[in-house]
């Protein structure tokens, strides 16, 4: 059975500029990530960037190829991340469960044939949120805990962005070829993320939010430095980010994101900020 998915195609910014609200969310906003049973999946043409949920509940998902890919299997040219953001659950890789614990992350190497998804508790699912890029290289699989992520202190109250960075899928925690994924969680009180905003030719992003509070919402900035767009954004949203657009938030509430990337390079720090008075 041909598995389905949506794919978004890549956009010009000058054609953006002429973009109305419901435009705008159309091509970069993604809102239904966790269907009960199922995968969901966004393949977007920027650097052929794949974005997906899975939550089993009752059943155990299994990780299937697309027409996209033209591939035997998702993996056969592909790595994947996983971090868990709801219960426990397991993703099984070619017979050898891993466990995952709430964000919690696996790193799985390209070429690995099967791939399922279940849950531990079927009243408190598991939600892997998932993200893979191509690859042209093997790497083994890891299981990355909370305790073997980098953490980055950032921010200050002052300025409404104080916030604890974990890089979990970065070259210097696992052996990686493109994927880099990581998760930000913003202090009692913060409400700004990735602020001075920036952007990086060289690479795309996207961002997931989560942990907002119920009738809170983030939004979400985007665009040219000299020309942004905004989008609002509620819990268990993704959002795509260009090469040419900054990608930062402000939420009415603290929450937490995860950001993955992929590009030219493994650089986490390259990036070209802009000055906050710039922005317009």
């Amino acid at each position: 059975m041909e598995k389905k998915y949506e794919s978004r195609y890549a956009a010009a910014p000058g054609d953006v500029k002429s973009y109305d609200t419901a435009k705008l969310r159309k091509e970069f906003l993604i809102e239904n990530l966790f269907v009960a049973d199922d995968i969901t999946l966004v393949y977007s043409h920027y650097d052929r960037y794949i974005v997906g949920g899975v939550m089993p509940v009752e059943k155990l998902v299994v990780l299937e190829s697309i027409d996209q890919l033209k591939a035997g299997f998702f993996l056969e040219r592909r790595e994947l991340g996983v971090i868990n953001v709801g219960g426990a659950g397991t993703v099984t890789v070619n017979g050898e469960a891993y466990n995952l614990e709430h964000k919690e992350a696996l790193y799985v190497g390209q070429g690995n044939e099967n791939v399922s998804f279940a849950s531990a508790d079927a009243a408190n699912p598991a939600k892997f949120y998932i993200n893979s890029t191509p690859a042209h290289k093997a790497y083994p699989i890891k299981k990355i805990g909370i305790d073997d992520v980098e953490v980055v202190e950032l921010g200050a109250p002052e300025t409404a962005n104080r916030r604890t960075l974990r890089k979990y899928i970065v070259n210097s925690v696992v052996d990686v070829c493109q994927l880099q994924m990581g998760m930000t969680t913003l202090h009692s009180g913060s409400v700004w993320n990735t602020m001075p905003a920036h952007v990086h030719d060289r690479r795309m992003e996207v961002y997931f939010y989560f942990e907002i509070p119920e009738n809170q919402a983030v939004c979400h900035f985007m665009g040219q430095p000299d020309e942004t767009r905004h989008i609002w954004m509620g819990n268990n949203q993704a959002v795509i980010s260009p090469p040419w657009s900054i990608h930062s938030g402000s939420g009415t509430s603290s929450y937490s994101f995860i950001w993955g990337m992929t590009g030219e390079n493994l650089d986490y720090g390259d990036m070209d900020f802009c000055n906050i008075t710039d922005l317009r």
